[in-house]
Formats: C-alpha cells, sequence, structure tokens
C-alpha cells in the first residue's frame, strides 16, 4: 500500500444534496485508485450551479477532495481570469504536497501553463510524478494553451512519465501510450451476454453518447440518417446535452425516424442503451480517446466512427466502420455500407470489437501504471 497520492485536475466538481460530485469518468477512475493507496487527495474545480447527472460522488472514504476556484469561460476576460486566481491554485496545491508519495497532474488545462514548469523547474520532487494528456496529441491547430503543453511535454528537459492517447512517430521517450481506463471484469462479463445475444438484423437501435455540438457531430449523424430508409432504422438515442441541441432536435423531427434525445445520464442508464444498441455513432473532427467507444465495446455495439486522433489506432475495417474525414468518402456512405451488412458481417465484426474492450480495464491500466510509472510489474 502506497501513501499518498495527489491528482490535480480542472475536473468539475459541486454539491448535490449535501455530497460533493464530480464528473463521472474521473471520479470512477479516483474510486478505483483509492484502493491502492491509504490516502487519495484530489484538487479539482468547484462550481455552485447545479451537478449535471453525469457527475458521481466518491465512494471509498480514504478520499479526500480539496477545491479550488472554476475558471475559464468564453470571452477573452473569463480565459484570463486564471491568472488572477494562480496564487490561490499554486498554495492549494503546494499544500497538499507535503506527504505525497506520488502526484498525478491532469492536462490540457489552463493551470497546466504555470504547474508544469513549477514542478518540472521549481519544486522539489520526493515523490513519483506523472502527467496525464488526456486531449487529441495529433491535432493540428490546437488551442494555444494545449498545444504549448503538448510541445512541453515532448522536449528533453521533462523528465517524468507523460501518458498520452494513442502510438505516434517519434514519440519522446518519456511518453507512454495509455488507454483510459472505464471497465472492470464484472463489466466485460455481463457484456459478453449481451453482446452475445444480438442478432444484428433491423431494424436496428443505434446511439450516440456526448456532448452536442459540431465537433461531436451529432448534426452529421442526423444528416447521414436522411438516406437511410426508415425500415433500417428502429430508434435512435442522443444522450447528452450541449449548445446545437435544439437545432440538432428540430432538424430530427424532419426526418421519418424515432430520434430520442435524453440529455446528460449517469453511467448506468448509458449502459442501459448501450446493451440494447447494435449501432455506435460518433463522427467527430476531435478527440483524444473517448472511453465511451471502449464502454459501447463492450457490449459488442459496433462502432461507426471517425479516424481522427488515436482512434484509428484501435479501430479498424475489422472490428468497426471508419470514416476517413480527410477523404472523399462522405459519413453518410459509411453509415449506410454498417446498416446494410449481412448479419454474418455484422456478427464477426461485433465479436473482434469486444477484444477492444479489455484494454481499456481498471486492471489493464494498473498494471501500464507499475511498469511505466512506477516501475515495477507487481
Amino acid at each position: 500500500m502506497n501513501k499518498k497520492l495527489v491528482i490535480i485536475s480542472h475536473t468539475e466538481h459541486y454539491t448535490d444534496g449535501g455530497v460533493i460530485k464530480g464528473w463521472g469518468p474521473t471520479v470512477h477512475e479516483i474510486n478505483f485508485l483509492a484502493d491502492y493507496w491509504d490516502e487519495v487527495v484530489h484538487v479539482g474545480c468547484y462550481y455552485t450551479h447545479k451537478a449535471p447527472p453525469s457527475s458521481v460522488a466518491y465512494t471509498k472514504s480514504n478520499i479526500t477532495y480539496v477545491p479550488i476556484p472554476a475558471y475559464g469561460g468564453k470571452s477573452l476576460k473569463q480565459k484570463l481570469g486564471i491568472f488572477f486566481k494562480m496564487p490561490g491554485i499554486i498554495r492549494t496545491v503546494k499544500k497538499q504536497l507535503v506527504g505525497a508519495s506520488a502526484v498525478q497532474l491532469r492536462t490540457p488545462t489552463a493551470m497546466g501553463l504555470f504547474l508544469l514548469p513549477l514542478f518540472t523547474w521549481f519544486w522539489k520532487r520526493d515523490y513519483t510524478f506523472w502527467v496525464k494528456y488526456a486531449g487529441d496529441w495529433e491535432q493540428e491547430r490546437p488551442p494555444r494553451s494545449n498545444g504549448w503543453q503538448r510541445w512541453f511535454l515532448q522536449q528533453k528537459w521533462v523528465n517524468y512519465p507523460v501518458t498520452i492517447n494513442g502510438f505516434w512517430p517519434h514519440q519522446a521517450p518519456q511518453c507512454y501510450s495509455f488507454e483510459n481506463p472505464c471497465l472492470t471484469q464484472t463489466h466485460l462479463e455481463e457484456g459478453a451476454v449481451y453482446a452475445q445475444s444480438k442478432k444484428f438484423e433491423p431494424p436496428f437501435v443505434l446511439s450516440f453518447v456526448g456532448r452536442i455540438d459540431h465537433v461531436k457531430g451529432v448534426d452529421r449523424i442526423l444528416h447521414a440518417l436522411a438516406d437511410v430508409p426508415p425500415s433500417l432504422i428502429q430508434e435512435v438515442h442522443i444522450i447528452g446535452d450541449g449548445p446545437e441541441r435544439a437545432s440538432c432536435e428540430l432538424l430530427a423531427q424532419s426526418l421519418p425516424h424515432t430520434i430520442l434525445f435524453h440529455g446528460y445520464l449517469d453511467r448506468p442508464e448509458v449502459h442501459s442503451f448501450l446493451k440494447k444498441s447494435d449501432f455506435f455513432m460518433l463522427p467527430s473532427t476531435n478527440e483524444g480517446f473517448p472511453k465511451v467507444i471502449a464502454e459501447a465495446a463492450c457490449y459488442g455495439v459496433i462502432p461507426i466512427v471517425s479516424n481522427v486522433s488515436s482512434i484509428k489506432h484501435y479501430l479498424n475495417e475489422a472490428n468497426g466502420f471508419v470514416w476517413d474525414i480527410h477523404s472523399a468518402t462522405s459519413y453518410s456512405s459509411v453509415v449506410s455500407l454498417a446498416l446494410n451488412s449481412t448479419p454474418e458481417q455484422l456478427k464477426k465484426t461485433s465479436t473482434a470489437i469486444q477484444e477492444l474492450a479489455k484494454l481499456f480495464t481498471f486492471d489493464h491500466y494498473l498494471y501500464k501504471l507499475r511498469k511505466h510509472v512506477f516501475g515495477t510489474h507487481s
């Protein structure tokens, strides 16, 4: 058992019914890690508005949440606000480092602009330190803050492990390819049962999970479905919310399909829809590696996704339908190819995609942490 793990992130936290809750995927990961440390401290942003359904509570008694002020926004004034809050954030982080045996900084985040130099050059590190870069490692024109942090983490002065999405040419020696954990062995066992029951005969059930905006591509999904005969689709589930929800709902009303918008749902509810889905759709233009692809794969749900960033390192014609966003081929044609494939072909693809899910278990994540961050296989 290790002594104290400190995690620093911009993960959003809220008070809900007197209980602190944070963004589900991050909190689930921290709940798992808490089994391997005496104490876990999560330094993350606190928001005063209502907690979304995607937020969950910590379940382990040895986890302490330490708030820092929320920052960022759309306007330049809001973005620059991080620098006024910087002294307080630095004091809070520095205080929590006392007694730490391991520290993880999760990037890209605006506070990475000053925390990365501090950890690299100015703060004594008598603990194991590593950085998780969760953004798109290949993004051609990232936001300036993200681009600078990505550049910084590739330089020779970085003498600590950096975990990234995907496998890249000329990858710096300190950069290790990691899969973002989201599944347990119980999920895999349950998923295999649901996957086995899928017949892949029309009409199909399709699903999307994520933020509803142009980057994630819900509008592309709807335009693609306009070319699909109603006989091929039973229903389409759009799970999530975002700035383009209203316009997408309006567009959906013009289509001859049953398209249901559910808003944000908690994790068990999301999984309940994946269990009954045949296809998972995500024509993004920018990603790291979405955990929901792995969650869908667990239930044998066939992805119809774009080939951005590290997605193309895991998905191919054997285990899904991948749309090359830089080609002349339309997403609509890829959707048509998937929905018109034979049940035998689709069943084979579904079986193949289940293998992918095994890479995204918490146990596999712990193995890679021990190998690349802590230098032990024990």
